[in-house]
């Protein structure tokens, strides 16, 4: 069977030479090439029969590529980099998607290939010309996770935005889908196709070490509406080359343990009736709005499943929960395979393996690559695998690439990214966006607004880039402002001289990062210590909102959910009495002392 070329058109002043053109291969029994793939916009149907095709004329080796998506180290595709060698047993990224046959590769800024937007531009591009140069002649999806907030892999001048509990906070759906417009059209300008966001977990358990503030709730109802909304915005662009694909997480729902799934398995109790209600609504939520991808937590739930196999290994969650029962149909993308909750109980080689018997198409971020894609092959070749089964996660692959564009359009004009990326209508969008996000949770002492000169301002506490930032915008508007970072774990010498440095302001501002955390208990010392001065003190927890409750003898506390710039940006707003706070807790706040007891309810912000 024929396999689709791609054929590079001269470069004209009507067709730029970044442009491909898929046209299929000239059969062997007909002078006539067969018809390239439908537009993304063709039905369903004809993207299917055009992957099917194209699956039939590919080996067993290409196929099986497909199925695999891993990192590889460089600036560019052709950066000779010694941690490939080490690990691929070659040299660039492009000769690992070249060796590998691979279907996606996912960047990281550990691996060297996240820095300004034209060179990861540049990067994209040229691994899609290794993919399209070589196997079977099939473009990458190219991801990251650009959750924003707490996850975000690129940092300006890319777009930000505070991320998903902040956006449940500010309540606007509507905000929460423009959210995603922008990352998406940003990404996709980037080179990158796929977002592993939004995350659909339902943060009920308050001490969850690894969903948090990614979580958009607690509240199943506010966490689906969301998790719809951004799936909406990333791919229900206008213009398919301003859209990504989601990747909703972590199926079966990882927001209700205190556990972290990188370093163990954790076990989730919840009963069929309770993951009916509280975790199964976001993922029905993303399916209605057509989610391309889901991604497979490595979670155990033994209501659910008996058998103490990992969601990701699973073949009653997976095939059984989300295929039969959730109707999905799209791809079945494993959280990364390095992670120690999936390796709890199986060897490496048996891992890539079971995912597939559970039902998974794709392979994220194996540890061993050779060793993963050679156990496939075996299981095959020994009839534990069909190659039928190998085709049907190929297809799937092939249909969502066809949908979302990236077949006929791999490659990204690199000199236009500086007019797509970070400009001045997404900028102002995030910002307007975040203004809407501030929770005040406590002003009993009548602090705020600050409507009267405040006279000079410590910001002090957790964050060296968020205290400065902060002080910054406040000094814009007036008062001398000085930062002093503490840092996550301030010693007494660090308290003692911010306790010092706020007897010479009038006002002192501390931010708080997970206070709550065994690990960083030493900035509710510093808190407890500041309020003993005689300097009033506005507290401001700037990820979980939890910290407020562990110093409840401040009377004034501001959530941001978000310590990035925009953030602090508008926390000098809403300090200063330029914007009025409207978020509302999405998550409750529980009494540390008497856990069953809650501090602060779900949707309470004090407003002015």
């Amino acid at each position: 069977m024929g396999r689709p070329r791609f054929v590079r058109p001269l470069a004209t002043a009507a067709v730029s030479a970044l442009t491909v053109t898929l046209v299929g291969a000239v059969s062997p029994t007909s002078a006539a090439a067969p018809a390239p793939p439908p537009a993304p916009s063709a039905n369903e149907t004809a993207i299917q029969q055009w992957a099917q095709r194209t699956t039939r004329g590919m080996s067993l080796e290409e196929k099986v590529g497909q199925l695999f998506v891993t990192y590889a180290y460089g600036r560019t595709a052709d950066t000779a980099h010694p941690a490939n060698r080490e690990e691929f047993g070659v040299d660039t990224p492009a000769e690992v998607v070249e060796k590998y046959h691979l279907g996606g590769m996912i960047h990281f800024g550990w691996t060297d290939s996240l820095h300004e937007p034209q060179q990861i531009a540049q990067h994209s591009n040229g691994i899609q010309r290794a993919a399209m140069n070589s196997g079977a002649e099939i473009p990458l999806v190219i991801a990251t996770d650009q959750e924003q907030g707490a996850v975000t892999r690129i940092g300006e001048p890319a777009t930000q935005l505070p991320g998903s509990m902040a956006l449940g906070a500010g309540r606007s759906t509507q905000d929460g889908k423009r959210a995603a417009e922008i990352t998406g059209a940003e990404l996709r300008a980037m080179g990158i196709n796929q977002n592993f966001a939004p995350s659909g977990d339902v943060n009920v358990d308050p001490q969850n070490p690894v969903i948090g503030v990614r979580s958009f709730s607690s509240d199943p109802g506010l966490a689906a509406r969301f998790t719809g909304a951004q799936v909406s915005g990333f791919q229900d662009a206008r213009d398919l080359d301003r859209s990504v694909s989601a990747a909703v997480k972590h199926f079966p729902g990882h927001g209700d343990t205190n556990q972290d799934s990188h370093e163990s398995l954790p076990v989730i109790d919840h009963t069929r009736e309770q993951w009916e209600e509280i975790d199964a609504p976001p993922f029905r939520e993303a399916i209605a709005q057509g989610t391309d991808t889901v991604m497979s937590a490595h979670i155990v739930m033994p209501e659910l499943d008996d058998s103490g196999e990992p969601a990701t290994l699973s073949p009653t969650v997976l095939d059984g929960m989300l295929r039969e029962e959730l109707g999905f149909d799209g791809v079945v993308v494993t959280d990364s395979l390095r992670m120690e909750g999936v390796r709890a109980k199986h060897p490496d080689a048996e891992i890539p393996v079971l995912a597939l018997e559970a039902g998974a198409d794709q392979m994220l971020m194996p540890p061993d690559l050779q060793l993963a894609i050679d156990s496939v092959m075996n299981a095959v070749r020994e009839g534990r695998l069909t190659e039928e089964r190998i085709d049907t996660s190929v297809e799937r692959v092939l249909t969502m690439k066809a949908q979302r564009g990236i077949i006929r359009d791999p490659l990204v004009d690199t000199e236009a990214v500086g007019d797509r990326v970070g400009t001045d209508e997404h900028r102002s969008d995030a910002q307007r966006i975040t203004d809407g996000t501030v929770n005040v949770l406590r002003n009993d002492a009548g602090l705020l607004p600050l409507r009267e000169e405040p006279g000079d301002m410590l910001v002090t506490g957790a964050g060296d880039s968020a205290t400065r930032t902060l002080a910054e915008r406040i000094g814009e508007r007036g008062p001398r402002t000085t930062a002093l970072p503490t840092g996550s774990a301030p010693d007494q010498e660090r308290i003692d001289r911010a306790v010092a440095a706020a007897g010479d302001h009038d006002v002192a501002v501390v931010l708080t990062n997970a206070a709550w955390t065994d690990g960083n208990a030493a900035q509710n010392d510093l808190v407890r210590a500041l309020n003993e001065s005689d300097t009033p003190v506005v507290a401001v927890p700037v990820r979980d909102p939890y910290d407020a409750a562990h110093v409840p003898e401040v009377e004034t506390w501001v959530a941001t959910y978000s310590d990035k710039k925009v953030s602090m940006e508008s926390l000098a707003r809403v300090l200063l009495g330029e914007v009025s706070p409207r978020g509302k807790l999405p998550v409750p706040v529980p009494d540390p002392q008497n856990p069953d007891e809650v501090a602060y309810p779900f949707g309470h912000g004090v407003s002015w």
